[in-house]
């Protein structure tokens, strides 16, 4: 293994920590003080030490997991199924070790809040540096396997609403479900921008009977490439040029105004991106 390969494997691991330690926080110092069961494992877990301080929730995630591990050895195979043990320990012995810290609000909505935010970044980080905490990802995705007529995320949706409404109904607070709706938002919200960062991106289709002409202004107005397609309409069919290119936000009034000096007949369609890579944008790395 080379260098380079090397150090990229440490980063990883290093923000797999991170990774840990955040999802740690947002159980241990928001969610659990405040009986907010909120989906997954980590819910479960919740769930259980509500009724049995006894037990860690650490350890219960721990537990939980292990039998889903093994269920998915023979379908991720070894390599994936070490990385999620380890990150699986890592993660119940990180969130163990903050429950020792005292909560750090006992308001729901705030805990609703911060405990997304801190999911959030936990779940991004995982994804962008393909680790998995195992629990209700890892075992929707088996399950998905063996029922092929229900999508990986049909799964995870269906397992995560029954430990909340599970929670709901054990704790007798039917609130827990709006707080649980809270952490998934803000969480889902996060990790994109973990993800994808804040700077995002539109793709710019302009159709123009003048493309060489736009085309020559968009590439000398601005720092973003053009490629121009061919196309018909197929009501008039006549012959159009089809102008692709992608812009930041900030630049999406320049590109408008510059399309409306060169051709006020021309027609715009803006696409939100979800990730462009290349010169210009985010590395290919």
């Amino acid at each position: 293994m080379q260098k380079k390969e090397i150090l990229q494997e440490l980063k990883g691991y290093l923000f797999m920590l991170l990774a840990c330690v955040a999802y740690g926080m947002s159980t241990s110092l928001f969610l659990a003080p405040n009986s907010i069961i909120a989906g997954g494992i980590a819910g479960l877990s919740v769930l259980v030490n509500y009724f049995n301080e006894q037990i860690p929730i650490g350890v219960l995630s721990i537990v939980f997991n292990l039998p889903i591990l093994i269920f998915g050895i023979k379908y991720q195979g070894w390599k994936f199924i070490f990385r999620c043990l380890l990150t699986i320990v890592t993660l119940g012995v990180v969130t163990d070790l903050l429950a020792f810290f005292p909560a750090m609000t006992n308001d729901s909505v705030l805990s609703s809040l911060y405990g997304g935010v801190c999911q959030g970044i936990a779940v991004g980080l995982f994804v962008k540096y393909e680790f998995s905490s195992g629990g209700t990802e890892l075992l929707g995705r088996l399950i998905a396997r063996l029922v092929k007529v229900v999508k990986i995320p049909v799964c995870v949706g269906i397992l995560d609403g029954i430990i909340v409404l599970a929670g709901a109904i054990a704790t007798q607070t039917p609130n827990n479900m709006l707080y649980a709706l809270i952490v998934v938002f803000v969480s889902t919200k996060v990790s994109e921008v973990v993800l994808v960062g804040l700077e995002k991106s539109k793709m710019c289709i302009i159709i123009t009977d003048k493309g060489e002409e736009l085309s020559d202004v968009l590439v000398h107005s601005s720092p973003r490439g053009v490629t121009m397609l061919a196309g018909q309409g197929m009501y008039t069919h006549n012959n159009h040029d089809v102008l692709l290119t992608c812009v930041k936000n900030r630049q999406l009034t320049q590109l408008r105004q510059l399309v409306k000096s060169v051709d006020e007949h021309a027609f715009i369609i803006i696409n939100e991106s979800v990730e462009v890579r290349g010169k210009g944008f985010q590395s290919l790395e």
